[in-house]
């Protein structure tokens, strides 16, 4: 038998039917804030809560004073995530565990959302409502810039990105890429590496940012590709807050110059006194790209197969390569 610790974001009742035939498995509850119920030392693996690197992190959510109370668990084989990012983790691992996170469940969803933020703000959604609520020009029947024939910039072309780019085909863009390392994909299609952020920026007219935080993307979209991108292109984020330089951004939005969309911000949660809600070219979503009511059963799926693997001797799925 192994024991596992669950955070409330998982229905441990039913994560415990969907295993009950396949594996011998004890579920604890745990959400990394106090000691375990159980003795650390029992534990085989922990289901990590949804976590963040903030020091405010949000409600639900888990951050680096809480993290820390992994190594207290150094029985522990499998630490598995409820997300994709696993930035701020790795370095509280137990010796022995492997690090493993929810690649195939929030892909489609966190696309869905990119592709409709690049929609509402192409065609300024936000203004219309904004107008026809305060009932000033609400018949406003203006141009707006539009999705069909744009220029897309896609920085990150992983499992979000990539899907990203499929659901924009219909609308007949021209899609450039760029990606932690350049290559050539299967049919043909280039990928740039970083290098190429700004010069690809400059003939944009969206540009969609869906980067994991790592050392080596944070702060990646800084004044330097923000100034090259032209006047009134759009900035959608659904990655992670800390590659786009928030302050950066804020002299692009300010002057007018640029607009954004996004779903993920630096600081996170975004203060309600925050610069960013206030402009009207800004779209702030809370950090919901995966989140839809098909991610719980999703991530029961997810985390049900995994313990049975671990329970099995088996090799665990999506294990994440992190410097401890």
């Amino acid at each position: 038998m192994i024991t596992v610790s669950v955070p409330p974001a998982i229905d441990s009742i039913a994560l415990e039917a969907r295993i009950a035939s396949r594996a011998d498995v004890r579920l604890v509850p745990w959400a990394l804030q106090g000691p375990p119920s159980v003795p650390a030392r029992e534990l085989d693996a922990v289901v990590l809560p949804f976590h963040t690197t903030s020091a405010t992190p949000n409600p639900g959510y888990v951050g680096p004073t809480e993290l820390a109370a992994l190594a207290t668990a150094e029985s522990v084989r499998l630490v598995q995530l409820l997300s994709i990012g696993a930035e701020g983790v790795a370095a509280h691992l137990p010796p022995a565990a492997a690090l493993c996170n929810a690649v195939g469940v929030m892909e489609r969803q966190t696309a869905e959302l990119a592709v409709t933020l690049v929609l509402a703000s192409q065609r300024d959604l936000a203004g219309f409502v904004r107008r026809a609520s305060t009932g000033t020009d609400r018949w406003d029947n203006r141009r707006t810039p539009g999705l069909a024939g744009a220029r897309v910039l896609l920085v990150g072309h992983g499992g979000i990105g990539s899907l990203v780019e499929r659901m924009l085909e219909p609308f007949g863009v021209a899609v450039t890429r760029v990606a932690g390392s350049e290559r050539t994909l299967p049919d043909g299609r280039a990928v740039h590496g970083p290098d190429a952020l700004p010069a690809l920026a400059a003939d944009a007219d969206v540009v969609v940012v869906t980067l994991p935080l790592t050392t080596r993307t944070r702060g990646l979209i800084g004044a330097e590709v923000l100034a090259a991108m032209p006047d009134r292109a759009l900035l959608v984020n659904v990655g992670r807050g800390p590659v786009v330089d928030t302050a950066a951004l804020l002299v692009e939005l300010r002057a007018g110059r640029l607009r954004a969309a996004l779903d993920v911000t630096d600081p996170e949660p975004l203060p309600d006194d925050h610069e960013l809600w206030a402009l009207d070219d800004v779209i702030v979503t809370p950090h919901v790209g995966g989140n839809t009511e098909l991610m719980p059963r999703l991530l029961l799926d997810l985390v049900a197969d995994q313990l049975v693997r671990l329970d099995r001797g088996l090799p665990l799925e999506n294990t994440v390569e992190e410097p401890r």
